[in-house]
């Protein structure tokens, strides 16, 4: 690994541990069901593997887009969950910890099988958009001070009021 690739590894481990747990939590805390980490796990997954199918489809090489394993790591905190009695303190900090342990590795062995992604970038650059999706820039502050834009922007203004004021004297 290079230094790119380490540090992106760390932010990417901080961010799907805390992801997987703060989610995970706050569907077994209101659904009160164990368990929800692992089908809220697998969710995310079928996501990752669908956006996988995405970029596969675009041309760019099957192993382009890692899709991180959440499953097991989810499945250590529905024990936790389950062993601690539901008690949400200890499902927190202990699963907590025990993804945030868990989910590095196993994304570490999901790592060392591909091939390096900053090489793979290069070798397969973005594909240019065809005439009919390139995006057209917004035309903000166009009609700036155009009068018409000030006479719609003053009547949307003025009509709460002056509704308000006719129901309240009830001329309508």
């Amino acid at each position: 690994y290079t230094d790119w690739a380490w540090t992106s590894f760390v932010v990417f481990s901080i961010s799907q541990s805390t992801m997987l747990v703060v989610g995970a939590i706050y569907y077994m805390l209101f659904t009160d069901v164990p368990g929800t980490a692992t089908y809220y796990a697998t969710i995310m997954t079928i996501y990752t593997w669908v956006a996988k199918g995405a970029w596969f489809a675009l041309g760019y090489p099957y192993d382009f887009i890692v899709t991180p394993v959440w499953i097991p790591s989810a499945m250590l905190l529905d024990l936790t969950y389950w062993a601690t009695r539901r008690n949400k303190h200890a499902a927190i900090i202990i699963g907590g910890t025990l993804v945030g342990l868990s989910l590095p590795i196993f994304n570490m062995i999901n790592l060392l099988l591909v091939r390096d992604p900053l090489e793979m970038a290069f070798k397969y650059p973005r594909p240019t958009l065809p005439p009919y999706m390139t995006p057209i820039e917004p035309q903000v502050g166009k009609f700036y001070n155009s009068p018409v834009a000030l006479g719609s922007g003053a009547g949307a203004v003025l009509s709460v009021p002056i509704a308000a004021l006719g129901a309240k004297l009830n001329t309508w």
